[in-house]
C-alpha cells in the first residue's frame, strides 16, 4: 500500500451513493465489481483511495481515531459526536434538518404546562442542549429508529429528528415546532493526517471544491 493512499470512511446508504458520486465527478472512479460486491473496503481504481463503508455515527470515530484519513458524513451526526476532527468542505448534498416536533394539537403549548418534557430522539445531545439553551427540563429517551412512534404512544411530549421532506412527519399527525440547525454532508479529515498527507489531503479538497463550485 502507498504512503500517499488516502482511507476514507463512508456512511452506508444514500449518504454513501452521494459521497461515491461526487468523487467520481472528481475523477475518483470505484469499479462496478467493487460496488455491487459485499466488501467494506473497497478501492478507487488507480489504487489512491480506499473506502471503508460503516454505519453513518461512526465515521467521526474512525476518522477521530485515525483508522480513516477523511470521512464523509452529515452535520448532523458532527453535531452529536463533537469528534476531534477537523471540517474543511460543505459537500452541499444530503440537505435536511435536524428538528423539534410534535403532535399537532400540542404544538403550541407552553413548555411551562409541562413540569419536565419527554424528549424521544436519536440525538441526545443536540436535544439536550437546545433545550437547556431554552431554559427547559427534559428527559431524554434515547431510540435508534422510529422517532415518530414516540408522541403517539405517549412515550414522548416531543422529538428531535431529522427532517428531510417532512413526509413522514405529516402521515404521522406530527409538526414541526422548531428547526434546530441545517443538515449537509461534509468531508471531514483526521488532524494528523491534515498535516502528515498535506499534499494528498489538499489535493482532494482542491478537486472537490472545483466541482462544487461548477
Amino acid at each position: 500500500m502507498p504512503d500517499n493512499k488516502l482511507t476514507i470512511a463512508l456512511s452506508k446508504g444514500r449518504m454513501q451513493d452521494g459521497a461515491l458520486a461526487l468523487f467520481a465527478r472528481a475523477g475518483v472512479i470505484v469499479a462496478e465489481s467493487e460496488l455491487n460486491s459485499r466488501k467494506l473496503i473497497i478501492n478507487s481504481t488507480d489504487g489512491r483511495y480506499s473506502f471503508v463503508l460503516v454505519k453513518p455515527p461512526d465515521v467521526p470515530i474512525y476518522v477521530e481515531y485515525g483508522v480513516a484519513d477523511a470521512g464523509v458524513c452529515g452535520r448532523d451526526v458532527l453535531m452529536e459526536s463533537r469528534a476531534g476532527v477537523h471540517e474543511p468542505l460543505d459537500l452541499k448534498f444530503g440537505r435536511c434538518k435536524i428538528a423539534v416536533a410534535a403532535k399537532r394539537e400540542v404544538v403550541g403549548q407552553d413548555y411551562n404546562l409541562l413540569a419536565t418534557v419527554r424528549v424521544a430522539t436519536k440525538y441526545p445531545r443536540i436535544a439536550t442542549d437546545y433545550f437547556h439553551a431554552k431554559g427547559v427540563p427534559i428527559e431524554v429517551i434515547t431510540l435508534s429508529g422510529s422517532v415518530e412512534l414516540a408522541p403517539l404512544l405517549g412515550l414522548s411530549d416531543r422529538i428531535v429528528d431529522l427532517v428531510e421532506t417532512g413526509r413522514t412527519l405529516e402521515e404521522n399527525g406530527l409538526e414541526v415546532i422548531d428547526v434546530i440547525a441545517e443538515s449537509t454532508a461534509w468531508l471531514i479529515v483526521n488532524r494528523a493526517s491534515f498535516h502528515l498527507k498535506r499534499a494528498e489531503i489538499g489535493g482532494l479538497i482542491a478537486q472537490l471544491t472545483e466541482i462544487l463550485n461548477q
